[in-house]
């Protein structure tokens, strides 16, 4: 099944030592139907808004990493308590989702359950949040340093010259660093690309 129903206590399994309460009260205050998917490579959370006798429905790839879950499900708490003060009037990540998305960060970040790292990149991004954790390059790499360990890379940490791989199959060669972006050369097709230097990829032996 790619989908499963969080069973309340087990919820542990997903979440940093300590989140585990203070979740459950925003869950239980806002009746939240939570999701747990398999891993998803085009988003990694998803808010669908009450309908009629429905719950709000939050949906958290499974796969992530306890920060970057923890993460991921206050993006989208974020955009449950936008829409219920603003409905669909206002931008999906404008400054009233920030606002929502910082004092419910903030709540969280008071616990005191974050590594020195992550809480270092959280109080940064909290000075202009992105729309993504993923848009946030500092957070992106802290988070990285709590994945299982496997052969994805990221862009930044392949050598310039040297090839890599996507997700969808494409072998591309590491070019240069041009501002906040790296170069990318499709060998098939010779077509060059802007890559996010926190893009993750699967390095190939040149």
């Amino acid at each position: 099944m790619p989908k499963k129903e969080a069973p309340l206590e087990h919820l542990n399994n997903y979440l940093p030592e300590g989140a585990s309460e203070k979740l459950l009260e925003y869950l239980h205050r806002y009746k939240v139907h939570l999701t747990i998917t398999r891993s998803r490579r085009s988003i990694l959370g998803d808010y669908r808004h009450a309908t009629g006798t429905d719950h709000h429905r939050i949906s958290v790839n499974g796969s992530l990493n306890k920060y970057a879950f923890l993460i991921t499900l206050i993006h989208e708490l974020g955009h449950l308590i936008t829409f219920l003060q603003y409905g669909n009037t206002v931008n999906s990540h404008g400054k009233e989702w920030k606002l929502a998305y910082r004092r419910v960060l903030e709540d969280f970040m008071r616990l005191k359950i974050f590594p020195a790292d992550l809480n270092q990149a959280l109080l940064k991004s909290l000075h202009d949040l992105p729309a993504s954790s993923c848009s946030d390059v500092h957070l992106t790499r802290a988070l990285k340093n709590y994945d299982l360990r496997d052969n994805t890379w990221l862009v930044e940490d392949i050598a310039e010259g040297t090839c890599f791989k996507t997700v969808d199959g494409r072998i591309f060669k590491r070019g240069r660093q041009i501002r906040k972006r790296i170069e990318g050369t499709e060998l098939r097709t010779g077509k060059l690309y802007l890559f996010s230097p926190v893009y993750e990829v699967e390095p190939l032996n040149n």
